[in-house]
């Protein structure tokens, strides 16, 4: 693996947490939005990933253990955004403009707590590939030191 393969698996997972705290946050923003325009309330979103493997690793992988999936990649890629199949919350408000006729409004499925637990990933997940990029970054950076002395 060249030091240029380091960089780009961690500027894959930098996109890939970007992208999901871009979803978490519009997770929140829409905490309480009761009408959408495809009907009824916000559905909470979430991004699934994928490890991006390289044909020489998986195959020598493969062969080294048979039994076990490999479990070393070349970065991560986003499959797709999906919504949260979970029914919305039932609130009593009969004042509320979208009641139902028994005096329920359908909430949206976010709970603020588990988006700022998953926020609080994602940055943690960007900051350490920050690290990685940075360590490759200067570990490219002593190479051309040393080949200059």
């Amino acid at each position: 693996m060249s030091i240029f393969s380091a960089m780009a698996i961690s500027a894959s997972g930098m996109t890939a947490e970007r992208l999901r705290m871009d979803v978490i946050a519009n997770n929140i923003a829409n905490a309480n939005t009761t009408r959408t325009p495809e009907g009824g309330p916000y559905r909470r979103q979430q991004v699934l990933f994928r490890a991006v493997m390289g044909d020489a690793v998986r195959g020598y992988l493969s062969r080294l253990d048979p039994a076990h999936p490999p479990a070393t990649g070349l970065g991560v890629a986003v499959v797709g955004i999906v919504r949260d199949p979970s029914p919305p919350r039932l609130v009593y408000d009969p004042a509320h403009p979208d009641a139902d006729q028994d005096g329920y409004v359908h909430m949206p499925n976010v709970n603020i707590l588990a988006e700022m637990v998953d926020m609080l990933s994602a940055t943690r997940a960007y900051e350490a590939n920050v690290t990685a990029l940075n360590a490759a970054k200067s570990m490219a950076l002593k190479a051309l030191e040393i080949g200059r002395g």
